[in-house]
């Protein structure tokens, strides 16, 4: 049995898993729809497997107390790299002002096979949002104001951002640069019931001349839909992107009728009636879910105290002995000197291995 643990805590069997490691990070890089999980998670288990043998059978590892907190460390991360991959959730998120969060609306969602979190537990209301820009359309600081649960039956507000996500039940929603407008619309058919519903446009001001889309509504012909922006942009100074203060016109372009229309305006198309009623906005979200990410940040401060804890008894150590190397060649402690002393020293070599 140990001779089989000596094979696999092998050097050689290391640098294999390290080859492993990178060839399948370069392959999952961005998550690829046609790359499987399996390409990091298998190196993972393989170099955990070949780190736990080399602690088991090198003494120099599990006789040093900082050593083996240090490679015990590397072992759970590791280990925490592996169960991350297998239980993690990414995806992306568009959602309107005023709508509430629906599990079924994730967009590019990919999740490992033991995925099991509480996504259907998650709710917010999306609100308005904000958004800094520097000079030279540098984008700053972005604002997204939301409802969520406040535990007592009512709502309160949270503001999230680039960096300051909403966590619930371990997910984490984070603000992206994906954000936008959408006109709303009552669409009336010809003997029928009204149906509201939003014309999403493309980003903004990443496609700032580019506002447009189209839709077919029941019993009618295809709408070509571009939406004129008014909303303070500015190149050379700053501003700030605030959906409020936005206002926008619709442009309808349906057979050969082409009409602007203004908020509370209508047309009427071939097979219904078409009513622009408000302008409002969306905002993009990346969302990402990972249990060990706490662990792990527990896990590699353990190891790096473990490591520094190993370092800085080695160092004693070669202090004392060079202290002790010192004394031997202080006048009358030399090896002629010994006999003087009733052979109280002892040759440096000696003194070393103490």
């Amino acid at each position: 049995m140990v001779s089989v643990l000596r094979a696999l805590a092998s050097v050689r069997l290391t640098v294999v898993g390290m080859l492993l490691l990178a060839c399948g990070s370069v392959l999952s890089y961005g998550n690829p729809e046609a790359v499987s999980i399996w390409v990091l998670v298998v190196p993972l288990a393989f170099l955990a497997l070949n780190l736990s043998s080399a602690i088991i059978t090198n003494p120099r590892i599990h006789r040093r107390k900082g050593l083996l907190v240090f490679h015990s460390s590397l072992l759970g991360i590791v280990l925490l790299a592996a169960i991350g991959r297998l239980t993690y959730l990414d995806a992306h998120l568009e959602i309107i002002n005023g709508a509430t969060f629906d599990a079924q609306s994730l967009l590019d969602l990919k999740a490992g096979p033991l995925h099991s979190g509480r996504l259907s537990d998650v709710e917010f209301i999306q609100g308005r949002y904000t958004v800094d820009y520097r000079p030279g359309m540098s984008r700053g600081a972005t604002r997204s104001y939301l409802q969520v649960p406040d535990g007592e039956g009512g709502w309160r507000e949270q503001v999230v951002g680039d960096d300051t996500p909403l966590v619930v039940n371990g997910y984490r929603f984070y603000t992206s640069f994906h954000k936008g407008f959408s006109p709303i619309v009552v669409w009336t058919p010809n003997n029928g019931q009204p149906e509201v519903g939003t014309i999403h446009m493309p980003p903004y001001p990443l496609f700032d001349y580019r506002q447009a889309n189209r839709w077919t509504p029941p019993q009618g012909e295809e709408i070509k839909f571009w939406l004129r922006l008014n909303t303070g942009i500015s190149q050379d100074s700053a501003w700030v992107l605030d959906g409020q203060r936005a206002t926008g016109v619709l442009v309808v372009d349906s057979g050969e009728q082409r009409v602007e229309l203004q908020p509370g305006e209508t047309v009427v198309l071939s097979g219904g009636e078409l009513r622009y009623q408000s302008l409002t906005t969306w905002m993009g979200y990346k969302v990402f879910y990972d249990p060990t990410i706490h662990w792990l940040f527990f896990v590699s401060v353990l190891g790096v105290l473990g490591l520094s804890y190993h370092y800085w008894t080695k160092v004693s150590m070669n202090s004392v002995a060079g202290v002790n190397r010192r004394s031997l060649d202080e006048p009358g402690q030399n090896p002629t000197d010994r006999s003087r002393n009733g052979g109280a020293f002892r040759s440096a070599q000696d003194v070393v291995k103490l």
